[in-house]
């Protein structure tokens, strides 16, 4: 009676609290009749800014009548549950504590799971809504860079942006023969064109070094790319006019440490002069379909924190001449890192010469979603087919290649247009220069200045000093020669990719970083890329799951560890334990970030490399996951303890051991097994998220007799299932244990195991092994009771409180998911297909998909083996076929993982040939052609299905997740590894798993894609109702995730880690739980790092690191569901000053996005920052 009464208190006070606040909000958004003396006379703008607030007041309201309904039903359970336990119920009071409430089986089969002691919430500040309902024309409700003057701002917003999605949507894709330049058009100008203004040209030597491709990195460092820097140096220093620019700091790194000090102080002459510039400055030149966020800046982070201590540059140049398409994200990374112009080279070739026809070859690069013009940056792209010679000097191939001096005859190589190039000579130099400078002029006409970009470069050029001489000595020739003709109205030298924007901006008179007058805006991605006829760059997508999966758990693991080591050293130094503590595990994380970066070039994580290649990354991969593991484990070590005087640090004795190992570079991950005997076994856990996060973390136990106990040793109700070798084979020894857990943000948990049969904490799964009418030995024990039924199922149905998913009998396949108890059911069916290739010369391969037609469906040779397993805390079906085996799983936990369905697929294709297994869900959305996919897991990119163009160029990256929507519904599709996404039919996502091709594609790998692994692909299923207030604006340029689908993304990305002390502690000292945090940051707010930077040493680390921030966009038109935590939105503002339990903030200054340049600091309070909707800000942090 007396719990009763409580839980009516406890629901009464927590009703008065959401009224009370609805009332603050009314109160927020009535108009303030002091400022209208003029009451009785409405101008137009106060209408509409009137009906703005009745619309947002209707918002408001329905907001609150969800949030009232969540309080009435966790009232309703928390009653219920009182009354349960009131009379008795089953299992009251016979564990050690009195009154833990224990999950119940409801009459119809299903779970319910006690409410916890505390209620959560979702409170959403309507000001965080309006951002994303804000229209592309309306921005003036958004507080966005309140610092630059609002007329400015609506004199930048004037000009509308070019959408690239409208572009294509426009553009005929009719391939015509354009002559000598065959994907364009004819050229023509008047010889007194530049009689006015004179031709400024600038021809920049480069040489691309792909770290890894056809030979390793290694072996191309020491076969070319050494050689190339070596005569670099001499090179340039022969003669003052002569400049090079360089991008690759893995290379350039790795050849530093190799020079003398004199060479080294030559580089920074050179440097210093402009002679020599460092375009871009990443590690690598990233893919930008595959890779992530997190990996693009941190590669960048990690060559520009090289630049700066060893060379003392700052790039300023963005330099992309190879990635396969080009993603909006990269401009936004470079103009938060203070680059002010970039240049790109692979992007349709339709689009090309659109562009080229109308003059937009160089444009402000401005984020769709951005209010004002705050992200653009200039951006040149590049004309032509290639970035190759025969390609760069003007339209026709055959010309130009006549000016690549490597190709003299008597060399290596030659021009396939069959004239080669002549030496200059004092006798032909005029001839020469009027045929060259024909081509400079042709392609000057594609663009809006008189100032020209020429590159002068290719694959591993420059790696003998003889091509040094042959491209210089002929080039300064003709550069003599236009000089000391005024009549040809041309100047000529060579520059740096910095040479060529300074001399735009001074031609077209303004400040680097401003728009030049005339120059469009354009908004959008450039994916697909086709470089020629139909062939499209979209089998890369996936190509190599297996590695791309990799890399992705590298990179949850590196930021896991980056966090956690940062916070043990800061804690270890406020103790004065420093000395103690392995502060060279620095070392460890600079050698994950450099070989995750060197994972993001884009012939790594693209699958485009030779087989060892491959390899030769996968070992890297392996070695840094295997290093970031023991820092996890080592930063845990010394936060856990209660007493960190008896903390003692053995390096040949880790005091945890890890929560998985891999054999080898190409195996799956395998769980470690703990092992019970009669002492207790302690396990410590890791949510490396900033939220808590309330989730069902499994470990497996070598007996099913197994008691978990919290912290405070109260026993917790435990999940027991069985572990399978196969469909039919039980494992004797190994069982899973699952609990429920609340994890507090970037925490440890403590957990303890003992050996101990608990049947009144204990539930074990029921098991159905359905045999579909094969004749198979079943292999079980007693501990597990399985029914086996040699038929097929009828349909049947998994529930929680939030769904019933239904599936198929005789195939197992997803059919439909329903609100329990609710009418409405929607159709969400599952299917595996095959894609095979064309039988004419152009196949598929590791880049070009070249379907032979539509997907047909998958056909196993036998049917299906399905079992399906039901507890308290998840249910599963697992559906074993010939080549996949999936895992469809439904968690009955309150909160993120409980509204989605967890999906992975098994899949080994080894013994196929040219076939492409794909996954297809089919819904009744009436998508009508669009569709949604994430760029770099960063922002959300609009799709629009094209019937004019192939099947194939319908296909997008897809890193993170899509999704197909309607006014009522939205279905997402998130993913743990980058592959290939599309959406060819009304209520279609389509995903392809897996590329085993047979033959090379003519792209220059020269093998196709034999080496196929077994791979997990792991995504999950949300379905999100528009709740009624909002309307969908479809055709708009940008779109956002709900904040439970950030969520959802954000926990499938990041495991829990759970690290088993080492069994060799007999007597463990005491552990206690660390909560790193006093409060909870805004849960629109990612940590995307905190980076602790590099010391006079190079592998130890200062006492400075790199707190990066990035707030997320997201749309509220989505019914607010509880995420399972107190999730509060606060208008961008967060204190950090008392943020990090136990530590001070000593100093915290705003800088660029990769640490060069400071920035003003916040005006209000030195700890307290604002960040805007999608912006990422990065802040040097000393904590004390």
């Amino acid at each position: 009676m007396k719990l009763k009464k409580q839980v009516t208190v406890c629901g009464a006070a927590i009703f008065c609290v959401a009224v009370f606040s609805l009332y603050l909000m009314l109160d927020r958004v009535q108009p303030d009749p002091a400022r209208s003396p003029g009451a009785a006379s409405f101008p137009r703008s106060q209408i509409s800014v009137l009906q703005n607030r009745i619309e947002q007041l209707e918002q408001l309201l329905e907001e609150n009548h969800e949030i009232i309904s969540h309080i009435k039903d966790s009232v309703l359970e928390l009653t219920a549950n009182a009354e349960a336990q009131a009379q008795g119920g089953p299992r009251e009071g016979r564990s050690g504590a009195p009154g833990l409430a224990l999950p119940l089986r409801l009459p119809n089969g299903s779970w319910l799971l006690p409410p916890e002691g505390r209620p959560t919430f979702l409170a959403l500040a309507p000001q965080d809504c309006r951002f994303a309902l804000r229209s592309s024309t309306d921005t003036s409700s958004t507080a966005s860079s309140s610092s630059r003057p609002r007329a400015q701002q609506q004199q930048q917003q004037q000009q509308a942006a070019l959408q690239m999605m409208a572009v294509s949507a426009s553009l005929p894709f009719d391939n015509q023969d354009g002559g000598v330049w065959k994907q364009g058009f004819d050229i023509s100008y008047e010889p007194h064109e530049w009689d006015e203004g004179g031709l400024r040209v600038f021809v920049v030597p480069h040489s691309h070094n792909d770290p890894g491709w056809i030979k390793t990195f290694d072996k191309y460092y020491f076969d070319q790319t050494q050689h190339i820097l070596n005569s670099m140096v001499t090179k340039l220093q022969e003669d003052p006019r002569r400049r090079f620019i360089w991008s690759e700091v893995s290379f350039f790194s790795k050849w530093w440490d190799n020079i003398s000090a004199q060479k080294r102080a030559a580089v920074r002459r050179l440097v210093g002069n402009g002679q020599l510039e460092m375009a871009t400055g990443g590690w690598v030149m990233p893919d930008e379909a595959n890779s992530h966020y997190f990996a693009m800046i941190d590669q960048l982070i990690e060559g520009h924190q090289w630049l700066e201590k060893n060379i003392g540059v700052m790039p300023r140049s963005g330099w992309a001449v190879d990635p396969f398409g080009h993603s909006a994200t990269m401009p936004y990374i470079l103009r938060r890192a203070n680059l002010t112009s970039m240049l790109i080279q692979r992007v349709h070739y339709a689009i090309k010469k659109h562009f080229a026809a109308t003059k937009n070859l160089e444009f402000m690069w401005r984020q769709s979603w951005d209010p004002d013009s705050s992200t653009d940056i200039l951006c040149h792209m590049m004309p032509f087919y290639s970035y190759d010679v025969p390609h760069t000097c003007g339209p026709d191939p055959k010309i130009c290649c006549q000016f690549d001096f490597k190709r003299l005859p008597g060399g290596r190589i030659n021009c396939p247009w069959k004239v080669p190039p002549k030496a200059i000579t004092s006798a032909n130099v005029a001839e020469r220069a009027q045929l060259l400078l024909d081509q400079y002029r042709k392609k000057s006409k594609l663009y809006r200045s008189k100032v020209l970009l020429v590159p002068l470069g290719d694959d591993f050029r420059y790696d003998k000093p003889q091509e040094w001489d042959a491209q210089f000595l002929n080039y300064q020739r003709l550069f003599d020669f236009f000089n000391a003709h005024p009549d040809l109205h041309v100047q000529a030298q060579f520059g740096t990719l910095s040479d060529y924007f300074d001399a735009l901006y001074k031609e077209t008179g303004i400040v680097p970083g401003m728009q030049p007058p005339g120059f469009p805006v354009v908004s959008g991605d450039f994916f697909s890329y086709a470089d020629r006829e139909d062939h499209y760059w979209t089998g890369y997508y996936t190509s190599r799951p297996f590695y791309k999966s990799m890399g992705r758990v590298l990179e949850a693991h590196l930021r896991g560890a980056e966090i956690l080591y940062s916070l043990a050293v800061s804690h270890a130094r406020h103790a004065g334990m420093d000395s103690k503590y392995p502060l060279s595990d620095y070392a460890l994380l600079t050698d994950a970030r450099r070989n995750l970066g060197l994972f993001q070039h884009h012939d790594a994580i693209t699958g485009t490399a030779k087989e060892a290649v491959v390899v030769d990354y996968g070992v890297r991969l392996l070695h840094s996951l295997m290093n970031v593991k023991r820092v996890i484990i080592n930063a845990a070590h010394y936060l856990v303890l209660a007493d960190k005087e008896t903390y003692h640090y053995g390096l040949a004795e880790p005091f945890l051991g890890a929560d998985e190992t891999r054999l080898n570079q190409d195996s799956l991950p395998e769980k470690t097994v703990i092992k019970l005997e009669a002492a207790p076994r302690f396990v410590v856990v890791f949510n490396s998220l900033e939220q808590e996060r309330l989730s069902v973390v499994s470990l497996l136990v070598n007996t099913p007799r197994v008691r978990v106990l919290n912290e405070e040793g109260q026993p917790l109700a435990v999940q027991l299932s069985a572990q399978w070798n196969s469909a039919t084979d039980m494992a004797p020894d190994i069982f899973q244990v699952s609990v429920i857990l609340r994890l507090p943000a970037l925490g440890l948990t403590v957990l303890q195991l003992i050996k101990s049969y608990d049947s009144h904490n204990t539930f074990k799964s029921s098991m159905r092994l359905f045999l579909n009418g094969r004749d198979l030995p079943v292999r079980k024990y007693e501990a597990f009771p399985v029914k086996v039924i040699p038929a097929a199922p009828d349909d049947f149905c998994l529930e929680n409180q939030h769904m019933r998913a239904c599936f198929s009998g005789p195939s197992g396949a997803l059919k439909s998911v329903a609100q329990p108890g609710g009418e409405e059911e929607w159709r969400l069916t599952s299917q595996f297909l095959i894609y095979g290739t064309r039988s004419t010369k152009d196949k598929s391969g590791a880049y070009l998909f070249l379907p032979d037609g539509e997907a047909k469906p998958y056909v196993p040779k036998d049917p299906p083996l399905i079992r399906v397993s039901e507890g308290p805390f998840f249910s599963e079906v697992a559906v074993y076929y010939q080549h996949v085996q999936e895992l469809v799983r439904l968690y009955n936990v309150p909160g993120v993982d409980g509204l989605s369905l967890e999906i992975s697929c098994l899949v080994d294709i080894r013994d196929h040939v040219n076939k492409e297994l794909a996954l297809r869900f089919s819904t009744d959305i009436e998508s009508q052609g669009t569709f949604f996919t994430d760029l770099n897991g960063f922002q959300i990119q609009p799709r629009q299905y094209l019937k004019k163009l192939p099947l194939q160029a319908n296909f997008y990256p897809m890193p993170v997740m899509a999704y197909i929507q309607d006014m009522q519904t939205r279905l997402t599709l998130h993913t743990a590894q980058a592959l290939g996404v599309s959406s060819l039919n009304n209520g279609q996502l389509e995903v392809i798993l897996d590329r085993r091709l047979m033959q090379d594609d003519n792209r220059g790998l020269g093998q196709g894609l034999k080496d196929n692994k077994r791979t997990c692909n792991r995504f999950r299923l949300l379905l999100e109702r528009h709740s009624q207030a909002n309307k969908v604006l479809d055709g708009q340029p940008v779109s956002f995730p709900s904040l439970l689908s950030h969520m959802s993304s954000m926990q499938l990305n990041t495991e829990v880690l759970a690290m088993p002390l080492a069994p060799e502690k007999p007597s463990p000292p005491a552990l206690r739980s660390f909560v790193p945090l006093t409060a909870t940051l805004p849960c629109d707010f990612h940590l995307l790092n905190l980076r602790s930077l590099q010391g006079e040493d190079d592998s130890l680390p200062s006492t400075e690191m790199a707190l990066i921030l990035h707030r997320k966009g997201f749309d509220c038109g989505l019914e607010a569901r509880n995420l399972g935590f107190n999730c509060t939105t606060t208008q961008g503002m967060v204190a950090l000053g008392g943020l990090f339990q136990g530590l001070e903030v000593a100093s915290l200054q705003p800088y660029s996005l990769t640490l060069m340049y400071p920035l003003a600091p916040s005006p209000l309070n030195s700890t307290v920052v604002h960040l805007d909707p999608m912006e990422i800000a990065t802040f040097r942090l000393r904590l004390g």
